[in-house]
């Protein structure tokens, strides 16, 4: 009996991945776009800036290449909520939520799905990376997995958000409420050391992403303020906290 019933949950929870897989893979548009507008970032803003900057001995297009895989994981997966908003509209989210498995099952069906889609668009920026001298590619290893658990909690949140809103534009203006300053207090395009104010380096201590970019910029670069293992305690422990408040919101939805 027991046994049945996990299997059907863990049915559902492949059922529900998959779904949400073959439709971010039909969406040949969204693929390129994740993968264009953050090169563009890396080698319009990156190049223009770091022609006449270096931080420390690191170009400073090289410098940022983490933050902006950050900032690919922040954006794909928290507008990965728009999909709750947009399959309650056309009825889907109903006939999903009517099938013999429980709410906990399809949430993480969608959260797996969400970090799936993030992943192949990191992995194919990861693709690039001989183009920056300065990665260490013995790195990338950590800094996929620091970036798979940031992605954990962004898609919870995201999943959160959507679980509130009725509109698209209501969620639009609540994430990027959320998302603008959580990546550009991540510390993703700034060297955060003692120079910074005094109150700006509180408010990016205080930003789980601010433990991302370091982890990830350490990983890759060799450059970072806190050891790999604590950036990915507070990365884990601030994923765990998404998960449990997805999950309530995600079955208390209407």
């Amino acid at each position: 009996m027991i046994s049945d019933l996990i299997r059907r949950e863990l049915m559902g929870i492949s059922a529900v991945w998959w779904r949400e897989f073959k439709v971010f893979w039909r969406e040949k548009s969204r693929i390129v776009s994740s993968v264009v507008a953050p090169l563009m970032w890396l080698f319009l803003f990156g190049s223009g800036i770091g022609a006449s900057m270096m931080v420390g001995n690191v170009n400073y297009r090289d410098y940022i290449y983490p933050g902006v895989l950050t900032m690919s994981v922040i954006f794909g997966s928290v507008f990965f909520g728009l999909y709750i908003i947009w399959d309650r509209k056309l009825d889907v989210l109903k006939a999903v939520l009517v099938a013999p498995v429980s709410r906990i099952s399809i949430f993480f069906g969608k959260v797996i799905g969400g970090c799936t889609d993030v992943l192949l668009q990191v992995t194919i920026l990861f693709v690039f990376s001989f183009l920056f001298p300065s990665v260490n590619p013995w790195g990338i290893p950590q800094a996929l997995l620091l970036l798979l658990v940031t992605s954990i909690a962004l898609v919870s949140l995201g999943l959160a958000l959507g679980s509130l809103m009725e509109s698209l534009e209501g969620f639009q203006v609540i994430s990027a409420f959320l998302i603008f300053p959580l990546f550009f207090l991540s510390g993703a395009l700034f060297p955060v050391d003692e120079r910074l104010p005094a109150w700006l380096s509180g408010l990016v201590k205080l930003n789980p992403l601010s433990y991302t970019v370091d982890g990830v910029r350490g990983a890759l670069l060799g450059i970072s303020v806190h050891p790999f293992y604590v950036n990915l305690g507070i990365i884990g422990l601030f994923a765990s906290v998404m998960l449990v408040l997805g999950s309530i919101l995600f079955s208390r939805m209407k």
